[in-house]
């Protein structure tokens, strides 16, 4: 069988088993495991950034910007149909990476990650101190659609899940075809060497602004999804810690596939949830003991455990 259909298959048989979660596990885990793909796309636009050497501590401006579209749009629009508002909130972090783009692709290391922090942080202070915006506390979202369906209590918990799942498997499949893409494989290449690849005839910044658009995009909608599910946006969102968080899952999960961000997010997730249940006083403390292991005995994050264990067997083969 052609390993491509293999692969095909068992990403099919993956999103198959993750569907049906939905209607097996317990309402708080099903809300789980939306947060984490909602917050997964936002990683997975890291990993793009990641590959090509660049870390960003400022994704969080996006993923704000696409939650408040959903704030915003149901409070003064009147307009909470989720397909609507994902494209909607998708669209505006686009054109702000766009603008945003024309900056930073400019500046390399800790220059292009701290001035990608600086435009979050002022989002951040705007929405403090704007009442219209909700000010420090932001405001409640109202209750989704979904072309005309708008369901209630248990069912609106399952069909949220089924619409981030079903946008998140989308988003995965775009950025698996730019990384396959000419533009895609020159992201290590810029990483490596930018003066040889300007002699390809490249222009480096112009694939970098391309990244970050790619990267934005994501990130809006990752909010998007995540206002969805959880009812409410602040001024948090667009906080650096949030920022620091999206960095944290992207070492956790590491960047050799574009599954890898929403299995890390998922355990990430699920390690903060446990990790306040059980220790509420030091819970951070838990995830930064888990951040300095992973450092140490993992700096390719999880995802090289499941690298290791398919490469072990062409190895024995070969020897």
């Amino acid at each position: 069988m052609n390993r491509s259909y293999q692969i095909a298959l068992r990403y099919a048989a993956a999103l198959a088993v993750l569907a049906a979660a939905g209607f097996l596990l317990p309402q708080w885990a099903v809300f789980l495991l939306n947060l984490a793909l909602s917050k997964g796309l936002v990683v997975l636009g890291l990993l793009v950034l990641w590959r090509t050497g660049l870390i960003s501590f400022g994704q969080a401006l996006y993923f704000c910007i696409g939650g408040y579209v959903v704030g915003m749009a149901g409070l003064y629009l009147d307009l909470h149909d989720a397909f609507v508002l994902l494209a909607f909130g998708t669209a505006l972090s686009l054109a702000v990476a766009v603008l945003v783009g024309f900056l930073v692709a400019r500046y390399r290391q800790i220059f292009f990650a701290m001035l990608s922090l600086a435009f979050s942080m002022i989002l951040y202070g705007v929405l403090v101190k704007t009442e219209a915006l909700g000010s420090t506390d932001g405001f409640n979202v109202g209750r989704p659609t979904f072309l005309g369906y708008a369901p209630e209590g248990e069912a609106l918990a399952i069909v949220s899940y089924l619409f981030t799942l079903a946008a998140s498997a989308a988003g995965a499949f775009t950025v698996w075809l730019y990384l396959r893409s000419t533009l895609g494989h020159l992201t290590t290449a810029i990483r490596d060497n930018e003066v040889r690849v300007e002699y390809l005839g490249v222009s480096v910044r112009g694939a970098i602004h391309a990244k970050v658009v790619l990267a934005g995009a994501l990130a809006g909608a990752g909010g998007v999804l995540s206002a969805l599910a959880v009812g409410h946006v602040d001024p948090e969102m667009a906080y650096w810690t949030t920022s620091g968080e999206f960095v944290f899952v992207t070492i956790l999960a590491g960047t050799g596939n574009v599954v890898a961000p929403f299995l890390g997010s998922a355990l990430f997730e699920l390690l903060r949830t446990y990790a306040f249940q059980y220790t509420p006083y030091t819970w951070q403390m838990v995830l930064g003991g888990t951040l300095l292991l992973l450092i140490l005995f993992l700096p390719d994050g999880i995802w090289s455990l499941l690298s290791r264990r398919k490469a072990a067997p062409s190895t024995r083969r070969e020897a």
